[in-house]
């Protein structure tokens, strides 16, 4: 017990103090074992360092479509840039394509291509297609064949320059200063903004070192996710009208809103009327 006081008494001490200079002899004791020979953050105490604790893992992914879909929004992706640094993204908006019957998905009539392969797949593989020959749509593979969960937006939380740096060079002619609510609101420029191409595909969720994906803070509940028809589908039959696409209501970095369905659903009282 004496020696677990003295330990959090220079733990408390290093995140008191503003500079690390004078503290480093600190952390040599706190890796050192009782008889004084190093061992490389051994200690308990270093234990919640060495890992990401909070990165979400297989069990969460592996979920039916829908409901991961929904489950989606309020998490955060987490992109790693080759320099270090971090790109972290809230995800405010999702689309649901359940494989097989499903006429707007990649997998209709449960056809597996060298394209599509990553649909087939584990739940949290990551399905990365590109459109228009430049631009790049980022999915996640979950329970059911050849289903998968397009990510649609994002509300950028970290690494803000770095987001707009990269946006920028995949824009040819020059442009304004791109504002924060356009950085990710939209499938390919949320890939823009975190750097997201073709070699991303096929990429595991849970064990990649470049992208994953953690809990957010404050998750929505029922009555804040708005669920309303996909985007871009072109005549699907009844598919075109099924409501596979899921946003969090009043979020500003939505792609497009949705002011019909949320009407009907205030009137319902699923929603109250802002």
């Amino acid at each position: 017990m004496p020696r677990k006081r003295k330990l959090l008494g220079q733990l408390s001490a290093l995140q008191s103090n503003s500079s690390c200079f004078p503290p480093c002899d600190a952390l040599d004791n706190l890796s050192a074992t009782p008889d004084g020979n190093s061992s490389p953050k051994s200690s308990k105490y270093f234990a919640v360092e060495e890992k990401k604790t909070s990165q979400l893992e297989a069990d969460f992914f592996n979920q039916p479509c829908i409901s991961l879909a929904k489950a989606f929004l309020g998490k955060i992706l987490v992109r790693r840039l080759p320099d270090g640094r971090e790109l972290w993204g809230r995800i405010v908006e999702t689309e649901a394509y359940l494989g097989g019957e499903d006429e707007a998905s990649h997998s209709k009539g449960g056809k597996q291509t060298q394209r599509n392969a990553a649909m087939f797949m584990k739940p949290g593989t990551l399905y990365v297609y590109q459109i228009y020959g430049i631009y790049f749509c980022i999915n996640v593979s979950s329970q059911g064949e050849g289903a998968a969960v397009l990510l649609r937006s994002l509300e950028p939380l970290r690494g803000l320059d770095a987001m707009r740096e990269l946006r920028s060079a995949s824009r040819k002619a020059p442009s304004k200063l791109l504002k924060d609510w356009q950085l990710c609101n939209g499938p390919s420029r949320l890939c823009q903004a975190f750097g997201i191409d073709k070699a991303f595909d096929q990429r595991d969720l849970t064990q990649d070192a470049a992208i994953w994906m953690i809990p957010g803070h404050d998750l929505p509940g029922e009555q804040d996710v708005v669920a309303t028809t996909r985007i871009g589908i072109g005549n699907r039959g009844e598919w075109t009208q099924k409501p596979l696409r899921f946003y969090l209501r009043g979020n500003k970095f939505v792609s497009v809103v949705d002011k019909k369905r949320e009407k009907e659903m205030a009137a319902m009282g699923h929603i109250s009327c802002s």
